[in-house]
């Protein structure tokens, strides 16, 4: 089985060398958008081989594009809209199932790209060389910069890990450019036998994961001191964005990205501890596709209720879930999604299920049959693990992995 990790290197530049690869990321984006523009008006088209066809020449002669960047253009341009039209149709699905009235007006206008990330393709756009250098292309030819990074990341490289495609990504508040190169490692195939154990993760906001296995063994991570700091980049950066000032503009830049780091660097260290304290597990996760829509509250539009679906939309679980996935398989376990219904209303004594048995919503769990009483977080991470349980033991039994979704690492 192979996992996928992401290696951040930074490059180290020279002042032409920077000019140079800004210089390319504009074109690219210019590239992007010109592309996008041409699908939109072409009835939306998302067929990448189209596209290539239609606009590999434009390409070259207006933005200068080397032959390998001017095929990846399309290429990014017809996944963008694929994955518009399949929001597009699931919005239709869910607005004829009442699940919504919005309509999704994301093919309303041709999408703009603002990032100027760029594409890379291994031995075509870059290459590694020895001494911890990089070989890059640009409009002007080929550069060959110095880069740093994590140890075990550089190890990899150098040892001849499997190497994909990569991204250029620039810091606009330090100006300084990264490498974002995709490494596939081989880990253990997972078999009943080496997954044992077996733990539920139940997320939330209060508390960002909570874990319990089946020997009563339960772990709480707060999010009581970095939700309140996350919340107030937020305040900021809305204030400072209807200001709109040059002195605002500027300070959004020297913020920008601030809360995402945060976020981020704690679901890092979150799925790191949870991922460490089950070794050779099989880890639990909720299976929360539409959770935004199924928490939201329906009834009235006054401003707490709007707070309130503000405040659930927030913390990045999808990314929690992924970095728990991948740490896994690096760590000899495995992380695997089940049914997330009523996990947090369920009694995990008796089986009884109810609104009723979280009284008010709050953090107390009360059976309304047999009277048990838990913390309503750790019911939900108890009744996972049972669940999961029941998966390793079909397993076990028929030879098959019969789950409904696999977390695949980033």
């Amino acid at each position: 089985m192979q996992t996928v990790v992401t290696a951040k290197l930074k490059l180290n530049t020279t002042p032409e060398q920077f000019k140079a690869l800004r210089t390319t990321q504009l074109a690219y984006r210019d590239s992007l958008n010109y592309v996008s523009q041409y699908a939109f008006e072409h009835g939306k088209m998302s067929n990448a081989v189209r596209l290539q066809d239609a606009t590999y020449e434009e390409i070259r002669l207006r933005f200068h594009l080397p032959s390998q960047m001017a095929c990846s253009v399309p290429r990014q341009v017809g996944a963008s809209y694929k994955t518009l039209w399949t929001k597009v149709k699931n919005n239709a699905v869910h607005r004829k199932e009442g699940k919504t009235k919005k309509r999704y007006k994301g093919l309303d206008k041709a999408p703009t790209f603002i990032s100027p990330t760029l594409t890379y393709q291994y031995k075509k756009d870059y290459t590694f060389k020895k001494e911890q250098q990089v070989s890059i292309l640009t409009l002007e030819g080929r550069v060959i910069v110095p880069y740093t990074g994590y140890n075990k990341h550089v190890a990899l490289i150098q040892r001849g890990a499997e190497i994909g495609a990569s991204k250029l990504w620039y810091d606009k508040p330090k100006k300084q450019f990264y490498l974002l190169v995709s490494l596939a490692i081989e880990t253990a195939d997972p078999t009943p036998e080496t997954h044992k154990q077996v733990a539920g993760v139940d997320v939330g906001m209060r508390y960002l994961a909570v874990t319990a296995t089946m020997q009563g063994d339960c772990t709480f991570h707060s999010g009581k001191q970095i939700v309140p700091k996350a919340n107030h980049s937020a305040r900021l950066r809305k204030r400072l964005q209807k200001k709109g000032t040059r002195s605002a503009t500027r300070r959004l830049v020297a913020i920008s990205g601030r809360e995402r780091r945060l976020k981020q660097n704690t679901n890092h260290v979150v799925s790191k501890r949870i991922v460490l304290q089950h070794p050779q597990s099989l880890i639990g996760l909720e299976h929360l596709t539409d959770i935004r829509e199924r928490t939201k509250r329906r009834k009235g539009k006054n401003a707490k209720q709007r707070k309130a679906n503000r405040t659930f939309s927030k913390w990045s679980f999808a990314e929690l879930h992924s970095m728990i996935a991948y740490k896994a398989l690096l760590h000899r376990s495995m992380a695997i999604k089940v049914d997330a219904n009523s996990t947090s209303q369920a009694c995990p004594k008796c089986g009884h299920t109810c609104k009723e048995n979280r009284p008010n919503k709050g953090l107390l769990f009360v059976c309304q049959n047999c009277q048990y009483t838990l913390h309503a977080d750790l019911v939900g991470a108890r009744n996972i693990a049972m669940r999961t349980l029941l998966i390793r033991q079909d397993w076990r039994g028929t030879g098959l992995l019969s789950v409904r979704a696999f977390c695949v690492g980033r």
